[in-house]
């Protein structure tokens, strides 16, 4: 009986499971690239109008605005030295492991891009490596990330999302 509970006890966690790969405890050796959204060093205020950019943006906007009103303020972009090459490529072909995180530097946060069998998977941890993955629509679930890199496929490539193809 006891091990029933157990077994329904770690079900019902991993149902509300937040990220969906482990800390990527080796995240500072990662090298900074250069995109657009880089260059420009912070997501735009949440009050900023955004009407005219594409819809990606529009939603890349609310979605971290939901996360910290008044917007997340400065971003980096990070790329695992062993995906640089295929990063570069644009393919949509990864090796296993983390590959890409999206680091909200003034919330100490990332947002970390992991592929298995190539599939992405998407988690959200603290710089200490505390899981902040949170509840579907705070801006902060694997599946608020999976929406937007899988809806976007003239920005998105297999969870790699950048400018246009």
């Amino acid at each position: 009986m006891l091990r029933k509970i157990v077994l329904l006890i770690a079900l019902t966690l991993s149902a509300f499971a937040g990220s969906e790969s482990a800390y990527p405890t080796h995240w500072k050796s990662y090298e900074s690239v250069k995109t657009p959204l880089a260059t420009i060093g912070a997501l735009p205020d949440c009050n900023a109008d955004v009407s005219s950019l594409p819809a990606i943006y529009q939603e890349t906007v609310a979605t971290y605005c939901a996360v910290k009103p008044g917007g997340p303020g400065a971003v980096e972009i990070l790329v695992n030295k062993s995906a640089k090459e295929p990063y570069a490529k644009r393919n949509g072909k990864f090796p296993d492991g983390a590959t890409m995180i999206l680091h909200l530097k003034d919330l100490k946060v990332l947002f970390v891009t992991t592929y298995k069998g190539n599939k992405p998977l998407y988690s959200i941890y603290t710089e200490s490596g505390q899981d902040a993955a949170g509840k579907p629509g705070s801006g902060l679930n694997p599946n608020d990330c999976r929406k937007c890199h899988t809806g976007y496929g003239a920005f998105c490539v297999n969870g790699q999302c950048a400018t246009q193809k």
